[in-house]
């Protein structure tokens, strides 16, 4: 008689994804980071988020400055895209880009925890920032050549009206809620066009083109 084989043991083999690994990381890094600043965050906080060990991390993206540096990256082209994709109307511009902010409040965070730990000092990524803010200029422009803004107008001014009005409400919503009687956003909130009120919108769409409006006519206001 032929000798019975033993019977092979099951083994479980673990096939790795790189690509869904180093997903799992950059969620965890910007959840941590938005949670503690980049000062503040800690690698084995990420590494245990993303159900990955420390090695493993350095394996991928090194250190963590690094790790803050493709968040920012990914980020930015995030931005770039939806520049492009704002509507040219100003006022339904702030639409836009709160309704954006509110369903990604942990870059908001982010990036204000980055403004309390640089101040004035150098920032990481700089020239990556610099294009992305370049590209809204350059779509501002263009709503200019279709006359819906001042041909005067420096676009630049728009751009830093319409950051504060979407990152103030999107990162303070505690501050936000006693000013107008509403509860605060949060992430993904579906009602963003409804937490900008119709004047306001008309008010700074018109303000934005030149125009006249009723709200500044009403209280005394003078162009």
């Amino acid at each position: 008689m032929r000798p019975i084989a033993p019977p092979k043991p099951n083994l479980h083999v673990v096939v790795r994804d790189p690509k869904r690994t180093r997903e799992r990381i950059l969620t965890a890094a910007l959840k941590e980071f938005s949670t503690k600043g980049l000062a503040g965050a800690r690698v084995d906080r990420i590494a245990r988020r993303a159900r990955i060990n420390k090695r493993m991390l350095y394996h991928y993206f090194g250190h963590k400055d690094d790790l803050f540096r493709e968040i920012l990256r990914r980020k930015l082209e995030e931005r770039v895209a939806w520049a492009a994709a704002a509507p040219d109307d100003p006022g339904e511009t702030l639409t836009h880009w709160f309704k954006l902010a509110c369903e990604d409040v942990d870059w908001v965070r982010l990036i204000e925890w980055e403004a309390l730990a640089v101040g004035d000092g150098p920032l990481l990524s700089e020239a990556e920032r610099r294009r992305a803010f370049a590209s809204g200029v350059d779509k501002l422009r263009a709503v200019q050549a279709k006359g819906l803004l001042p041909r005067d107008l420096d676009p630049r001014q728009p751009l830093a009206r319409d950051a504060g009005a979407h990152h103030v409400p999107a990162g303070f919503p505690a501050g936000d809620s006693p000013r107008d009687g509403a509860e605060p956003p949060g992430p993904g909130v579906p009602e963003a066009q409804d937490r900008v009120p119709a004047p306001l919108r008309a008010v700074l769409g018109a303000g934005a083109r030149g125009e006249p409006s009723r709200g500044a006519a009403g209280h005394g206001g003078r162009r």
